[in-house]
């Protein structure tokens, strides 16, 4: 949960920021390897904010990494068309690099483009850059991290900034592991009249195998948001079916 790009979002949690923690299927003398993952999720989160209107979505992405730390990948999810507005899907496409600075401490870095193919009239698709720092004590990871999207005009000519901080521990001689998400958002993507937000999630995962994995959080965020809009933010209990490959 603490290790895919969605680490930038949050909160699927998986939301997650290396990549796809998930092992490669193919490596050969050139460095190159491909991993992919799958999940079908109960309700899509993105830093707090309800995408699927409530409702089930299906998510799944694939990666090629180099030996390097170099990367490339995608990752979609179906989203709720009547709802949300940007269409039934969401595409993203990203790169960058990661890789340990030293003993326990790791880098992450790279650029993201969150697309929306099936979006009605109008500019929807923005880019972000992103970039985190991790640190692993024993079965305890910590990554602190920022993402940052400059003016756009699909942010309606606004920037945004997303700070975050996970904290994820695998319990010891068992396949569980809990961990929690705190973030901030200061710009377009808040949902709120203020432009501004936190959100945050705690949850558990419990690993059936080393492809195959069940996990519950609960999400929220808090914010200035109208009254009688729908509420994107009300708190839920999100479970999670993940499989990697």
């Amino acid at each position: 949960m603490l290790t895919s790009v969605r680490g930038l979002v949050a909160a699927s949690l998986l939301a997650g920021a290396a990549f796809a923690a998930t092992p490669a299927l193919a490596q050969d003398d050139s460095g190159i390897s491909i991993s992919g993952n799958a999940a079908l999720v109960t309700e899509y989160r993105f830093r707090g904010v309800d995408l699927s209107g409530g409702d089930i979505a299906i998510q799944g992405g694939i990666d090629l990494s180099h030996s390097s730390g170099f990367y490339v990948g995608t990752w979609g999810s179906s989203l709720d068309e009547d709802t949300v507005g940007y269409g039934h899907t969401e595409l993203d496409i990203y790169g960058g690099w990661s890789g340990d600075l030293a003993s326990g401490v790791s880098a992450d870095v790279g650029v993201i483009a969150y697309l929306y193919p099936n979006a009605g009239p109008g500019d929807f698709d923005y880019f972000e850059v992103y970039g985190s720092v991790g640190f692993t004590v024993g079965p305890a990871e910590t990554t602190l991290g920022v993402a940052y999207a400059f003016e756009q005009d699909s942010l309606g000519g606004d920037d945004n900034l997303y700070l975050y901080a996970d904290l994820g521990v695998g319990i010891p001689n068992t396949p569980v592991s809990v961990s929690a998400h705190l973030g901030y958002t200061d710009g377009f993507l808040t949902y709120t009249n203020s432009g501004d937000a936190f959100d945050w999630s705690v949850g558990a995962e419990f690993a059936v195998n080393d492809n195959l994995s069940v996990g519950v959080s609960y999400v929220e965020a808090e914010g200035d948001y109208a009254p009688g809009d729908y509420d994107f933010t009300d708190g839920a209990v999100v479970g999670t079916l993940s499989v990697s490959f």
